[in-house]
């Protein structure tokens, strides 16, 4: 289950699981829906009792189906829409009313985190660039 809720939520998430096929593929188009892209290893600590082979899997599916698209930064495969696909615009409205009906606290606790600045003192990209100012 997405969440270990009480009550409606509890059954919504079953719903969900049913229309989606698993748990884990709803979990995936959440966070997705959620933050607009996504890493394996990122769904799996998000959930935490998800392997990052789990939501690799679920994300390859969704691309075959041609949902999402990938392309790799640095050694990362992420994943986002595909915004060709005309079924992708309502299923995201789908997936939002879903997210905007969960309680505050498994928003907080899922879809609400942090995005952390860059650690202090680590060189920035234009940075590490050399300056051409001494020519």
């Amino acid at each position: 289950m997405i969440v270990e809720a009480l009550g409606k939520e509890n059954m919504r998430n079953l719903t969900l699981d049913a229309v989606f096929g698993n748990t884990s593929a709803t979990r995936v188009l959440l966070f997705l829906q959620n933050y607009g892209e996504a890493y394996a290893s990122r769904v799996a600590r998000t959930y935490g009792d998800m392997a990052v082979s789990r939501a690799k899997e679920q994300l390859d599916k969704l691309e075959v189906a041609g949902l999402i698209v990938s392309r790799m930064i640095g050694r990362s495969r992420v994943y986002e829409w595909n915004q060709r696909n005309p079924t992708v615009a309502p299923l995201r409205d789908f997936l939002q009313s879903i997210l905007d009906s969960l309680s505050p606290e498994i928003q907080r606790c899922y879809f609400r985190q942090r995005q952390r600045p860059r650690r202090q003192g680590k060189d920035s990209v234009m940075r590490s660039i050399p300056s051409h100012d001494h020519l």
